[in-house]
């Protein structure tokens, strides 16, 4: 063998090594601290980690589950849910994520449309609990014992850790996570490991993550943006991550300074609070912060400048969909040229503009978001139907309306199902909110379209304000910015803005609460 060939055969190992979760660990340091959890005062490192999740995908496979089965996972952050998610990808089973607060209706959805399993979960009584009842489920529970170890318990779960299981293959599907569904019925998207870790990589590469970065995981992991943009992609690194078990504005900034944190990757609606809150919390204008990551939702300039102002960090805005395993595109870090307004290139991934015909467009001309490459799922789960309208071409539709400019950066203009149609103009709600934001007395806002007998639909606003301010003085900023007909007809000031679980604005209910 030639020194060539030698080198070539051990990159080529690498790169074959890094393929499946199961060696997601494999070329950090054992020693070097993984998660931190804060409730507890724990740090756990790379070691123990690989090997709890080694012992328990063998009790997984010992207790009778056998490769490609389902098994569904409804526990808040922590690590009994890291450990039980890499457990079960390890052992060649598919997890399916779940948001622990659900009501016992919407587990019993996403339960028979994932055909689970099993049911992990708290111990404590709970939806979940009553959802797995009703469709005969059985349930394990997860739960730390007195080293700090997971442990699950429950009827048909076997302890024993005798033989590993085999080795995941990458084509092997590692995670089932449910669309939002705020546009129809929520659809279960598989990603393979292959999928996860070529988004991992993407995402650990594109923001130079390494072991000297610190995550404060504030998003979900039931949602493909805390599981895949800030835990599996720092793990990926080599980085710590800081892992809460929930959000909470008040402990945010001691976190951020007793850990060192170095980023951190939130939906708009979590950067707005904290920017609200950034007086009464005592937040440092030097926040410390390499750059903070803005996903999942449009953020509009103002609120991009106001969190650089703030925080003295740059704010790097992505875009990603659960079809493609989180990332699509992002602004480049400092220096590279970060364009407001823009969710920046594609990081790995190929993005292009397609028309209502399936023939791809010219830069400039705006059409549907279509996407393609080694993230991008082969398809939905047990939906044809849905696959048939989702792939042209070998492109997936996103759905999601956009420009591409000269330098490949992409410019999202709105969802192509929420737009709203008054007498056959066309107007995006995403423009019409970013104009409201920019007003100071402006904390939250999102534009819908309500039904109307003259023009078919009609604009109209919610806002949560930051000052006093009338729906009057609204309409007249935003008509000395937008076009009359892009002026919400009516403004509805509301406390607060119906949100999903990951904190992203749901159009349809205010639409629903608003055209009664």
């Amino acid at each position: 063998m030639t020194k060539d060939s030698a080198t070539r055969s051990g990159a080529q190992a690498k790169e074959v090594v890094t393929q499946t979760l199961a060696d997601l660990l494999i070329q950090t340091d054992k020693r070097q601290s993984a998660i931190i959890l804060p409730e507890v005062g724990t740090e756990v490192c790379c070691g123990a980690l690989s090997d709890q999740v080694e012992r328990l995908a063998a009790c997984l496979r010992q207790s009778g589950l056998e490769p490609g089965q389902v098994i569904a996972i409804a526990l808040p952050n922590g690590l009994e849910y890291l450990v039980s998610f890499l457990a079960a990808a390890r052992a060649r089973l598919v997890a399916a994520p779940m948001n622990p607060a659900n009501k016992a209706e919407e587990f019993r959805f996403f339960l028979k449309d994932s055909v689970a399993r099993i049911v992990i979960t708290s111990p404590e009584a709970d939806p979940a609990h009553e959802a797995a009842r009703d469709l005969r489920l059985q349930v394990w529970t997860a739960a730390r014992n007195s080293t700090g170890e997971i442990q699950l318990s429950g009827s048909g779960f076997n302890s024993t850790t005798n033989d590993a299981p085999d080795a995941p293959l990458p084509g092997d599907v590692a995670l089932l996570m449910h669309t939002s569904g705020t546009t129809g019925r929520p659809k279960a998207v598989p990603l393979t490991h292959a999928n996860l870790m070529a988004s991992a990589r993407n995402i650990s590469a594109h923001y130079r993550l390494s072991a000297a970065d610190t995550g404060l995981v504030v998003m979900p992991l039931f949602h493909g943006h805390g599981l895949i943009g800030a835990t599996l992609s720092a793990l990926f690194a080599g980085s710590k991550i800081v892992l809460p078990a929930r959000f909470s504005a008040r402990a945010f900034w001691p976190l951020v300074k007793a850990h060192a944190v170095t980023w951190y990757s939130a939906v708009p609606t979590i950067h707005q609070i904290l920017l609200v809150r950034a007086a009464s919390d005592n937040a440092p204008v030097r926040s410390g912060f390499r750059f903070v990551r803005s996903c999942s939702a449009a953020l509009a300039p103002a609120t991009m400048k106001q969190l650089e102002d703030r925080f003295g960090a740059p704010v790097i805005e992505a875009y990603a969909m659960t079809e493609a395993s989180h990332q699509v595109t992002s602004n480049p870090l400092p220096p590279g040229a970060r364009k407001s307004g823009s969710v920046g290139p594609g990081t790995n991934v190929e993005v292009a503009i397609m028309g209502d015909d399936g023939k791809l467009l010219q830069v400039g001309t705006q059409g549907e978001v279509v996407v393609r490459g080694e993230t991008v799922m082969q398809g939905y789960y047990r939906n044809p139907e849905a696959n048939r309208a989702a792939f042209t071409d070998g492109w997936f539709r996103t759905g999601d309306l956009g420009v591409l400019d000269g330098d490949g950066y992409l410019i999202i203009t709105g969802r192509i199902k929420e737009l709203i149609n008054r007498g056959g103009e066309k107007i995006s709600p995403v423009e019409v909110d970013a104009v409201l934001l920019s007003n100071p007395a402006v904390a939250e806002a999102a534009s819908f379209g309500v039904p109307d007998p003259i023009y078919g639909e009609e604009i109209q606003a919610a806002v949560v304000p930051r000052a006093d301010v009338t729906a009057a003085e609204l309409q007249s900023y935003c008509r000395s910015r937008l076009a009359d007909f892009k002026v919400p007809k009516v403004i509805h000031f509301v406390k607060e803005l119906p949100k999903d679980a990951t904190g992203k604005v749901e159009r349809f209910r205010l639409t629903a609460l608003f055209s009664k």
